[in-house]
């Protein structure tokens, strides 16, 4: 298969099908993770409660789905994020199938390098320390456990590309982002400049709609969120 590193994060690949499994499990192994198997939500379950599980990368076409589901009972500090495998466009139509703090999608067919790179950034926003599924900026708030982020208390409807890039960014607040490296960090491929353009445009006219601007441009350089200063200070 591909190369085990012991101290990779541990990745539970919860999929039915045997060739999208194998698609998943070499590259994945390759990239250095350990990663555990299951065909079923039944047997993702009783591998969640045996061992300790960084990420779950999950098809939502299982059988007994809700019995993963039922892996939101564990403790909080045991309850790995997920990554959804599915033909479904938004974020909300999952969240009634599975329960499992579900933080991320990538649509069938999947492109091996997407689910890559979304399970690094679900990763690297697990490392600092337990989620605990809130993040704010100012007066953005974003819950990371029910998929929705709000603007001075009022709610954000945004699709699931939307809330991704959203989350991106609030993340890594303060820092420039072109447009190939979020194409390339949230999508693990390249798409064409405008399709970013429309999208940050989008996201602008819902999270700054009658508020003090919070997603701002850098010409030439990419887009970054919070405050931006209008002039450089003064030497002294």
């Amino acid at each position: 298969m591909g190369a085990v590193f012991p101290d990779g994060d541990h990745v539970l690949v919860v999929v039915p099908d045997p060739d999208l499994l194998e698609l998943l499990v070499t590259p994945l192994r390759m990239a250095g993770y350990q990663v555990c198997t299951a065909a079923t939500g039944g047997a993702a379950l009783a591998l969640l409660r045996s061992r300790p599980v960084d990420l779950v990368i999950a098809d939502v076409a299982i059988p007994d789905v809700n019995e993963l589901a039922r892996g939101s009972r564990l403790a909080p500090a045991d309850r790995p994020p997920v990554l959804c495998l599915t033909s479904c466009e938004h974020l909300d139509r999952l969240l009634p199938e599975l329960g499992l703090g579900i933080e991320d999608y990538v649509t069938k067919p999947c492109r091996i390098t997407e689910v890559l790179a979304r399970a690094q950034v679900l990763l690297r926003e697990r490392r600092p320390g337990r989620r605990d599924g809130v993040r704010c900026h100012g007066d953005l708030i974003l819950d990371n456990q029910v998929c929705r982020a709000w603007r001075d208390r009022r709610s954000l409807d945004l699709t699931a590309a939307e809330y991704r890039l959203l989350r991106h960014l609030l993340v890594n607040a303060g820092q420039v982002f072109s447009k190939e490296q979020l194409a390339r960090q949230l999508w693990g491929e390249h798409r064409g400049g405008n399709a970013i353009e429309r999208l940050v445009s989008r996201l602008r006219q819902k999270v700054d709609r009658g508020e003090p601007p919070l997603i701002h441009t850098r010409r030439g350089f990419g887009y970054v969120l919070g405050r931006v200063p209008e002039r450089h200070p003064q030497r002294m």
